[in-house]
Formats: C-alpha cells, sequence, structure tokens
C-alpha cells in the first residue's frame, strides 16, 4: 500500500491521500446463503491489504455486534446486514455512489 500511496499520491498529505484511493475502490455487498439457510454477507472490493482489511473487519464487527472473518481478500460477516454495512463504510468515508448492494 506505502508504494501505492507513493505511485498515485506524489506529494500529497497522507490524510488526503488515504481519502483519494477511497474514492477510487468499488464496494460490492452481498449476500451468500450458507448450509441449513444461514446467511452471510459478504463485502468486497475494499483493499488489498489484508492487515487493512482485518481492521475493518474488526470495527464493522463491533459495531453490528455479529461474528465474521477476512478470506480471499474480502470481509464475511454472519447474518444479513448490508444496510447496516452501507452506512458504516459511507460514515468511514467510502463515497455512497461507489457502495453497491446487490440483491
Amino acid at each position: 500500500m506505502a508504494d501505492e500511496l507513493s505511485s498515485l499520491c506524489g506529494g500529497l498529505p497522507p490524510e488526503l491521500c488515504e481519502q483519494l484511493l477511497k474514492e477510487q475502490q468499488f464496494i460490492k455487498i452481498r449476500l451468500d446463503r450458507r448450509k441449513f439457510g444461514k446467511e452471510v454477507t459478504i463485502i468486497e472490493g475494499l483493499s488489498d491489504d489484508i492487515n487493512e482489511l482485518k481492521e475493518i473487519a474488526s470495527m464493522l464487527k463491533t459495531k453490528l455486534a455479529t461474528g465474521g472473518t477476512v478470506k480471499n481478500g474480502r470481509i464475511e460477516l454472519r447474518g444479513d446486514h448490508r444496510h447496516r454495512v452501507k452506512k458504516l463504510l459511507i460514515e468511514m468515508g467510502y463515497p455512497p455512489e461507489n457502495i453497491i448492494i446487490i440483491d
């Protein structure tokens, strides 16, 4: 991510650069049904950095009071939290027009 920041942002301040990266991401939120009818909310397109994904997942799990994990570059949360996740991501600074909920 540090290489991506330096190549993309040049001499911009880190806060501005981080916001620029958030605006370039296209996030998909969808619901998956697993064994025995269990629902899992899948969030894709956030980041390639596993540590950043784990940090975001931890925050979402805390705010939503649910379990979840980071697998294959995406966040998986137990239950149907699609609309609540979108609101939380917008609060985190991701632009609403870049967040798509797939029904």
